[in-house]
Parts: C-alpha cells; structure tokens; sequence
C-alpha cells in the first residue's frame, strides 16, 4: 500500500549546501525531496534512539545497582505496608 505524502515541509539553505544535495540525490537516482526526508528520518531515529539509552561509567552503574540491595529506611512507607489491603487475592 501507498503512503499518501499530505505533509510539506519548506527549508532554506545556501547555494553550496542545495548544490551538494543535489549531487548526493542524483548520484542516488532519487529526488531531492526524497534525499531530504531519508536524511532527516535517519537523523530523526539516531536521536530518539539516544534519548532511550543511558549512559554511565561502569563504577557509577555499579554503584547504582548495589543501592538497589540496600532497603530505604522509611518510616512512612512501613506504615503504609501494615494498612489493609483494598484488593485481595
């Protein structure tokens, strides 16, 4: 099935930079328009896909998951655990 391309999206650039997507589109045998959108959409992806990772030392990850181990001490938290349960099993 088709997509249905309903969106536009405008851009100004230089001389320079319109010239060497032209080349780039010609020497794929695809339109600028579609060099343009494949560039973006690759970019567009690169960046999402970095803002779902998280990135640390090992020492600090290390850390991290031992504080995992070590139980909060909470008073407000254990008083909430002796209520009766709303939802039985």
């Amino acid at each position: 099935m088709a997509i249905t391309k309903s969106r536009r999206l405008e851009l100004r650039t230089d001389q320079s930079t319109d010239e060497l997507i032209t080349e780039a589109a010609e020497l794929l045998h695809v339109t600028k328009s579609a060099f343009v959108t494949d560039a973006a959409r690759q970019a567009a992806q690169k960046v999402i896909s970095r803002s779902e990772v998280t990135l640390m030392a090992p020492e600090v990850f290390d850390v991290m998951m031992a504080s995992l181990d070590v139980p909060d001490e909470s008073t407000e938290l254990a008083a909430l655990s002796k209520l009766p349960r709303l939802i039985g099993r």
